[in-house]
Parts: structure tokens; sequence; C-alpha cells
């Protein structure tokens, strides 16, 4: 164990009052594939006296986007509000090699492997106590699938943020995903978002000049680069909510961009609901073919949270609570949206504490 207080990549500048504790729980899932899950424990209160909540990440971040140390971030609000984090990065994470080296996956493996491992790893260690899970981007997307699949079940609630069963995307990142994307798939299986590693004679710097283009006044191109969401089109956050010790950061907190991922993931915005991957693989069998025909399976309260700028998933999560409540009117489902925030800065942003995470905090108090 480690002390979040102490810990150099975990200093707080809004430190706590008392100190927490981070365990790293060794995590393998079933098709070999070598996990990063910490605990997150108040010395305050034994560890599994209080209710858990799983913390997922988007494609190509981290779980250091919930710990984010220059603004107050949301493990600390948690461990505040009387629950214990639980950090799962997941194969698609900038922690881990694999977007870069090693097999390639789909979110069909994240839901299979990734998630179940974890909550099953999490309940072991917990008990009877609560299990929460509050999941970002493609997180939320690949939870869909695993709960609609019947691989994870009886959880206390969910918060999705930004995505869930029902991705769209605008017209413009659509085209782009689509178009730009096969282009850039056929010359390179990986593009990296930190300008200062490509060089001016890596293979990477014909791709990186025309994907770092931008009309926003921000200079930096590894900025653009990730605020052009993978270089797609869609703005991943408002620029002016993020701390500047965040902006400089980015390239820390996102990953190289997979894009042999791009095809799942052009299925299932076209498709405007999370679609498997795989159809003729008895591994993925138990996901469903279109989880929004198997979300009556849903068998927790769930959240979904947007920023009313959205630029990327636009109004995905309204859109989901739409047809949610239509075709499936008996589920506990309800939709937030913040004024203000884009996607990635409602959990990084400088103001996200006050202004997004007492909705968590308050659909958690409801449930607990």
């Amino acid at each position: 164990m480690t002390s979040l207080s102490t810990t150099p990549a975990l200093q707080s500048l809004y430190p706590r009052q008392r100190e927490a504790w981070v365990e790293d729980v060794p995590l393998r899932t079933e098709d070999g594939t070598r996990l990063i899950l910490r605990r997150v424990t108040d010395t305050g209160a034994p560890a599994g006296q209080r209710p858990a909540v799983l913390l997922l990440h988007g494609h190509t971040a981290s779980s250091d986007m919930f710990l984010v140390p220059e603004i107050r971030n949301l493990v600390e609000v948690l461990l505040d509000g009387g629950y214990e984090p639980w950090l799962l990065d997941w194969r698609g994470s900038c922690r881990l090699p694999y977007n870069e080296t090693g097999a390639r996956f789909t979110y069909d493996d994240v839901a299979v492997y990734d998630i179940p491992a974890a909550v099953t790893t999490i309940r072991e260690r917990i008990g009877d106590q609560q299990l929460f899970v509050v999941a970002h981007c493609i997180g939320a997307l690949t939870l869909s699938l695993s709960l609609t699949a019947g691989l994870v079940t009886g959880l206390a609630g969910v918060v999705a943020h930004g995505v869930f069963l029902t991705p769209k995307m605008s017209v413009k990142t659509r085209l782009r995903t689509s178009l730009g994307g096969e282009l850039l798939r056929s010359r390179l299986d990986h593009i990296p978002v930190d300008f200062r590693k490509v060089g001016l004679r890596s293979r990477f710097l014909p791709a990186y000049a025309l994907l770092a283009r931008g009309t926003d006044d921000c200079a930096d191109p590894t900025c653009r680069l990730v605020h052009n969401s993978w270089g797609m089109g869609g703005d991943l956050f408002v620029h002016d909510n993020l701390h500047p010790r965040t902006h400089e950061r980015l390239a820390e907190l996102l990953g190289p961009v997979p894009t042999w991922i791009l095809p799942h993931m052009r299925r299932v915005e076209l498709a405007h609901a999370v679609m498997r991957w795989h159809d003729n693989d008895d591994r993925y069998e138990a996901l469903p073919v279109n989880a929004v025909d198997a979300a009556d399976r849903l068998d927790c309260p769930v959240l979904l949270l947007a920023g009313s700028q959205n630029k990327f998933w636009e109004n995905s999560n309204e859109l989901c609570y739409e047809v949610l409540s239509e075709r499936y009117p008996q589920l506990d489902v309800r939709y937030v949206e913040v004024p203000g925030y884009g996607h990635l800065d409602a959990i990084i942003g400088r103001g996200a504490a006050l202004d997004v995470f007492g909705h968590i905090l308050h659909f958690l108090g409801e449930h607990r």
C-alpha cells in the first residue's frame, strides 16, 4: 500500500483532512490479460465498511483521470462522501501497453473479460457491501454490454457519463471517423498524442501534422490533436474548463490512439446502439447483438450524465434516456445535463467538483 497524500504522482493541491491509502490488487482476466486494479481506502474507516465505487475511464485515458492532483478530483470527493473508490485500468488504458503492442482487442473483450473480472475481485474483498459503478465514455459503453449480457449483476447503481447504450456522434465526427479513420488505419496501427515524442523524421509526422490542425486558439499541437477528439473533429472538452496544469499534462492523461479499434466504434455509432463485434465466436456468445434490445436486463438504477456542450457524443445520453423511457418504462433511469461542460472536462475540469460531482454523490446517496 502507498499513502495517497505522500505519493508524488497523487499529491493534491487540496489536501484532505485524513490520509488515504492505495492498495494494488492483482488482476488477470480469463484470457490472460494483466490489468491494474487499485483500492483507495480512507485511514479513518476500516476497509470494506463503506460502499465501494468502481471507476471506469475512457479509451486511451487511464484511472489517473480520476486522480488529477491540481483539482479536487473524484476520488477525493468520493472518499470525503463516505465511499471507497476502486480504480480499474482496463486494457484500453494508457498505463498499459495494449494500445500500441500485443494482441489487438475490441470492446467485446472489455465487456466479457475486464469489467466482470474487476467486479468479481472487488466483491471478494468487500463482501456484502454495496458496489456502485461510475463510468466515463467507452468505459460506460462497454459496461452497458456487460450489464445487458448479464455478466455484471446486482450493482447498487450506475453512473454513465457521456454515453451509454445509444452512441451518437456529430455528422462531422462520423464522416471523419469513417473516411479519415480508414485512411489512417491502412497506414498506421496507432497515433501518438504527445507531439514532443513524434520527432521531425518520424513516420507519424505527416498524420500528426494533418490531425493537429484545428480552429481553436490554442497553439499547443498536442492539445489540438486531443481537443479534436483523436483528430476526428469532435471536441473532447471545453478548453477554458481545464486547469492550466491539467492542460500541460494532456499527453500524460491520454495515450496513443489505436486506429484498429475504429471499425467497432463506427459500427456502434452508425447503429446508434452498442453492438457486439464478434458474431461467430463462442467466446462472446453471451453478449447481445444489440445491447438496446436487451436493456430489460438492467437490474439497477442508472444515472445518465452529460455536459450540455459535449461535441463528441453530442446528446447520446439524452437519446438513451428517451429510448429507455419509451421501450422499458419499468427501468429506474434518469438523465442530468450539466450546463457549460463538454465531455472530458466534466471529469478533469477545475470546477467539476462543484458543478458535476454533486450530481454523482446525490445519486449514490439516494441508493445507499
